[in-house]
């Protein structure tokens, strides 16, 4: 039975992989990358080398999930990788996984090689409650987003999204404005040299950024504590 393996690998360092990833990206037949070039590090990194790679493009599924059917048809494995963390988190894999479920069923097993979610490993160092969270991905840009930042504070559930460096401190001006004194952790670079993780009040996250502009940068986790 051919197999479609979901595929956690590193949110930054190299080394935060597991043995059991490594194997499969090693013995698959092929590996669908979110980019080639993000994998092709890793995959150095660790040693593996002559491995069939291609880009696997959640927008623009159409042609490339022919061809994905078709190695499936021929039996093979094939690992699916996003650039850093796990497929299907904010990240391309789900509607691959729901494809290949329509097509082939029970024929081809799809597998999780659980690793590292940005998500998971900033509400594990925030000291927030983590045994229920409402996990909002990367919030929409323009549509409905003051309706959510509305939403998220009257959660009484901790509250996790993904933010970019072009938009944190406007995001942070908000919460200020709609959430009061009530407390935020920002988990920034997660894994990575420059990592930081700061737990304030709104305003005392905003204050620390809007001093200090040169760490607007990389990719932040922002987690609201619960009610």
């Amino acid at each position: 039975m051919p197999n479609l393996f979901i595929v956690a690998t590193p949110i930054g360092n190299l080394e935060d992989i597991t043995f059991r990833a490594l194997r499969v990206l090693k013995e698959a037949d092929v590996i669908l990358c979110e980019d080639t070039r993000q994998t092709k590090k890793l995959l150095a990194r660790h040693g593996i080398e002559n491995k069939q790679l291609t880009t696997y493009n959640e927008k623009r599924s159409g042609v490339a999930m022919q061809k994905i059917f078709g190695w499936f048809e021929e039996g093979k494995n094939l690992a699916l990788v996003s650039d850093a963390g796990t497929p299907g988190i904010s990240d391309p894999g789900s509607y691959l996984v729901s494809k290949v479920r329509e097509q082939f069923g029970a024929s081809v097993s799809v597998v999780p090689i659980p690793g590292p979610s940005a998500v998971i490993a900033a509400l594990s160092i925030s000291g927030f409650r983590a045994d229920h969270f409402l996990f909002l991905g990367f919030l929409p840009h323009k549509k409905g987003r003051e309706t959510l930042f509305k939403e998220i504070a009257m959660s009484k559930r901790t509250v996790v999204f993904y933010e970019s460096p072009h938009r944190i401190l406007k995001t942070l001006k908000v919460l200020v404005e709609n959430l009061h004194d009530r407390r935020i952790a920002l988990a920034r670079e997660l894994t990575k040299i420059h990592e930081e993780v700061k737990i304030g009040t709104g305003a005392e996250i905003l204050k620390y950024f809007t001093t200090h502009p040169e760490r607007v940068r990389g990719e932040f986790v922002v987690l609201i504590e619960s009610l």
